[in-house]
């Protein structure tokens, strides 16, 4: 007859037996990811450390020169003209986009039969929008012989001139704000609708009401849409490499394409490689700044 310390370690080997069978299932599950992460952003994002400590032309032998890329890039005038670039369009277009995606989301709050289909279609060039295709349409859409100047009668090189090609990219980028859309859409409508009874009760108006009520509740959305959608600017490559290629006269050499060119147009992958990581120094900079912000104008006080 078993005693109840017999019984307790059967339950307990049981128990542990079923822990263990959980965790290997939880681990064979998570092995694709881990495995993902080590090969494609672990390991190459410490070979790219080293390298930027290098001179290394990807084919050739990497020789170790200390920070002399690091000092380099402060005296390289490409670097401070890319740089410029890239702050002006994500400046000037994350918050069109932002803005555009937050107008469009009220608009389409209301549940109608067809709303979902507009919403399917002001999100689906946020999944296209990036790929090669709509770039290349794109760029023959502003062409000399495209449809804009067919269309409105213009005649002007759009992607040739130095004041134009970078609101090129500028309008395709606000174009894109579907992703941005559907989570106003959805926080929106997590708004208690009884805040708004009691607005109207109080002889507030529609306006007031966005005011008071929806843009402080919003806020948190907004914020995380700026922090998304500025990350994504400053890091902006596909558009400047299939539209423009950086041109004319280096109007929309954007950062990325900079640091791509260094890398595999010109054979300098150790200066590319320092160029990356300043990058990510100042996208972390950047995102330091708007999160000491956050406390000024977020309401964080839930619904």
């Amino acid at each position: 007859m078993k005693t109840k310390t017999d019984q307790r370690t059967g339950t307990g080997e049981r128990l542990y037996r079923k822990l263990m069978k959980e965790s290997t299932a939880g681990l064979l599950f998570s092995l694709p990811f881990l495995l993902g992460f080590l090969f494609f952003i672990l390991i190459p994002l410490l070979l790219s450390l080293y390298y930027s400590l290098c001179k290394y032309n990807i084919v050739g032998k990497a020789e170790f020169i200390g920070m002399k890329n690091y000092v380099s890039i402060f005296s390289d005038a490409k670097f401070w003209k890319s740089l410029k670039v890239t702050c002006f369009y994500a400046v000037v277009s994350v918050p069109l986009r932002v803005l555009f995606a937050l107008l469009v989301a009220l608009l389409l709050l209301r549940d109608t039969k067809a709303t979902p289909i507009y919403r399917a279609m002001y999100y689906l060039p946020s999944l296209l929008g990036a790929s090669v295709a709509v770039a290349i349409l794109w760029k023959q859409v502003f062409a000399y012989d495209g449809l804009v100047n067919a269309i409105f009668g213009f005649k002007t090189a759009w992607l040739g001139d130095a004041d134009w090609a970078i609101w090129v990219l500028i309008l395709l980028s606000v174009w894109q704000f579907g992703s941005s859309m559907l989570i106003f859409v959805s926080n929106l409508k997590q708004i208690p609708g009884t805040l708004y009874d009691a607005a109207k009760v109080d002889g507030g108006s529609g306006i007031q009401n966005f005011f008071r009520i929806t843009l402080p509740l919003l806020s948190p959305t907004i914020f995380f849409n700026l922090v998304m959608q500025s990350i994504n600017g400053l890091m902006v490559f596909a558009a400047g490499q299939i539209i423009t290629g950086g041109k004319p006269m280096d109007t929309t050499l954007f950062y990325a394409l900079y640091m791509y060119n260094q890398s595999f147009t010109y054979n300098n992958a150790g200066y590319g490689s320092a160029l990356g990581w300043v990058l990510i120094g100042l996208v972390a900079l950047y995102t330091a700044v708007l999160f000491a912000t956050k406390r000024f104008w977020v309401y964080e006080g839930g619904l």
